[in-house]
């Protein structure tokens, strides 16, 4: 087949990487590149970036908006069997997609997490079966008829970094698929339910925080649901340190009082703090400001620590 590739985050990469040992690639279409790293220096898309070491002879266009009329134009003269679009990052307008067969993989199980973050809160919610979707593009924000789903179980270690790549890598097969039942004529929809639909919203750096007033279990799916983006900053002895990774764990073995106030340091060896309703948290690994991620017994070796210091963390919602 002959396809469009629209994409800008790198989340599609994998299915990108797939479809072009596969079909033909008419052109791959990104955002333009933007300032990125201290320096602010010009840095394409992880798209862009791949497709021009590895398809150098394909098009690609870095366009600042997709329904610009000469866009447009010049899109629909590619008379392309299909368009892919994954995590581009713009609303593709009618005049654009009027008579064009385009699919997009989602980074839920529809109609489960529409919106910009689907994975983040998949985990905060504590969800312990997610997955990715192929729809087609509709007005509204990931309300598209459902054209095929894949499903995995997230355990309680991932954070929504890992998990994201892990559904990154399940798109490539679910997307061929359903290349291939279009192609063959035998590709099947199905409407999303409306009265299932969850959203998930866009994050900021300011949902960077963690209540230890909650549960242990809470806590984690905060910590592991905001990393590495945007991150979970606690302070501790004045320092700021980005929690990583983190696990609940027994009253008993953490030596936890049951009057112990929440986001205290009981065991600073263990890493272990007192969390809501009598529960304790481990801390497992973390990032020192300015510093590499470390384990917390290395963090520890090289601090004072004792017990009964609070951890702090931001502003709460």
């Amino acid at each position: 087949m002959r396809l469009v590739f629209l994409g800008s985050g790198a989340f599609g990469l994998p299915t990108l990487e797939q479809i072009a040992r596969e079909h033909e690639i008419a052109a791959i279409v990104s955002q333009p590149d933007r300032p990125a790293g201290r320096n602010r220096r010009l840095t394409p898309t992880p798209i862009a970036a791949w497709a021009l070491e590895n398809l150098p002879g394909v098009t690609l266009m870095r366009v600042e908006s997709i329904n610009e009329p000469g866009v447009v134009r010049e899109l629909r003269s590619l008379e392309a069997d299909a368009w892919v679009v994954i995590a581009f990052g713009q609303k593709l307008g009618r005049s654009l997609l009027e008579g064009v067969f385009a699919i997009n993989l989602h980074a839920s199980l529809l109609p489960r997490w529409r919106g910009a973050a689907p994975i983040n809160h998949a985990i905060l919610a504590g969800d312990l079966e997610t997955g990715v979707s192929v729809i087609t593009l509709a007005d509204r924000m990931d309300a598209g008829l459902v054209l095929g789903q894949s499903k995995r179980t997230s355990g309680p270690a991932m954070t929504a970094g890992e998990l994201h790549d892990a559904l990154a890598a399940d798109g490539p097969a679910l997307v061929t698929a359903v290349l291939d039942e279009h192609a063959r004529g035998t590709l099947a929809s199905v409407e999303q339910d409306e009265s299932l639909v969850t959203l998930a919203g866009k994050l900021s750096k300011s949902d960077g925080w963690v209540d230890f007033a909650a549960t242990a279990e809470e806590c984690r799916r905060r910590v592991h649901g905001l990393t590495p983006w945007p991150g979970v900053t606690v302070t501790l002895a004045g320092e700021p340190v980005k929690l990583l990774r983190v696990e609940p764990i027994g009253v008993e073995s953490a030596g936890v009082e049951s009057d112990q106030e929440p986001g205290t340091l009981i065991d600073p060896a263990a890493g272990a703090v007192a969390t809501g309703a009598g529960t304790a948290l481990r801390l497992i690994s973390v990032q020192p400001a300015g510093r590499p991620a470390m384990g917390w017994t290395d963090f520890a070796r090289g601090r004072k620590l004792s017990p009964g210091m609070k951890l702090e963390s931001g502003s709460q919602c």
